[in-house]
């Protein structure tokens, strides 16, 4: 759980360690569920992949599992079975051109799969309108802030709202 809101609206949070983070990313890997998808914004060294990892990561143990996640910057995609349903963590950084995303089959994942996207701007028209934005910052050597932006239907994450107001 972050320690620290940034903004009245609860959406924005001050992350003044690699703990804040890897506790913000465990109460945010709590409430998704199969068709979630998260869209993790931020210049190179924000910390959206360490987000990323510490979710799955957390996820995993859960399960009684440990697994190396590495990031999926050459692959693209990386994908993680979390006994009912599959984790997605994608980054499109090194994507060549938006024809890629066919080979990929993010659509059917967007559906089917919790999904965590990095560079999500190179989704183009594959960008689903229900997934909640989370825009990284570095604000110091070692700290970030993270604005999380939720979509119009703001109803379907009611769940994540309530773990971040606690």
């Amino acid at each position: 759980m972050p320690d620290v809101p940034v903004s009245s609206d609860l959406t924005e949070f001050l992350l003044d360690s690699e703990s804040a983070t890897e506790r913000l990313a465990r109460a945010v890997s709590q409430t998704l569920k199969p068709g979630d998808t998260l869209l993790l914004s931020g210049q190179i060294g924000a910390g959206k992949t360490f987000f990323a990892r510490a979710m799955i990561q957390h996820r995993l143990a859960e399960l009684g599992r440990y697994e190396d996640v590495p990031s999926p910057s050459f692959t693209l995609v990386q994908t993680y079975d979390l006994g009912g349903c599959e984790m997605w963590h994608v980054d499109l950084y090194r994507l060549s051109n938006i024809g890629e995303l066919d080979d990929l089959g993010l659509e059917d994942a967007f559906d089917e799969a919790i999904c965590v996207v990095e560079w999500p701007d190179r989704l183009g028209p594959l960008r689903p309108v229900s997934s909640v934005e989370l825009t990284f910052t570095v604000t110091g050597e070692t700290s970030r802030s993270v604005a999380i932006h939720f979509p119009a239907d703001a109803a379907r994450w009611a769940d994540l709202r309530s773990v971040l107001v606690r």
